[in-house]
């Protein structure tokens, strides 16, 4: 089983996404991240879909999207030519005594703080999925409170 990102342009219009992730459940995949947002052209969407599953079922869906109507372009992802980010929030404990070990750990990861209050610490960051893990796994024993994290957003990088 192979994890794969795909881009999707849309026309954007209500449906747009109800169809598009149709044609996922409907094969019985489940899409483990979906973002979507406007482009430089307020009448065109990008979806940016992470699914996993096996290869040859992934291809059948990729070319059924190419048939929606409302579809534009799909783009399969290759791993190694992309760039890919996703963003999280983060409200940790965070106690006088901690709060130092806490804003060190943001640091070290490219985190900012968004907000302090009394007992706590709210981060965000952008990166790629694994820092991300790494950051909640190493703040996970002061005590998270909330999480909040987008899907992944990618592009193919360019090469000249």
């Amino acid at each position: 089983m192979s994890t794969h990102t795909i881009s999707v342009l849309v026309e954007n219009h209500s449906g747009a996404l109800s169809s598009i992730a149709g044609l996922f459940s409907s094969r019985g995949y489940n899409i483990t991240s979906l973002t979507v947002a406007e482009t430089d052209d307020s009448s065109v969407s990008r979806m940016t879909i992470v699914v996993s599953g096996e290869e040859e079922i992934l291809e059948q869906i990729v070319k059924q999207l190419n048939r929606l109507i409302d579809v534009i372009k799909v783009i399969d992802l290759p791993g190694e030519e992309t760039i890919e980010r996703e963003m999280v929030m983060v409200i940790i404990d965070a106690s006088k005594s901690n709060r130092h070990e806490i804003i060190e750990l943001a640091n070290i990861f490219g985190a900012k703080i968004a907000a302090v209050a009394h007992s706590s610490i709210t981060t965000e960051m952008m990166g790629t999925r694994r820092n991300i893990d790494d950051f909640l796994a190493l703040v996970k024993p002061y005590g998270i409170k909330e999480i909040v994290r987008s899907g992944a957003i990618a592009i193919a990088q360019t090469r000249k």
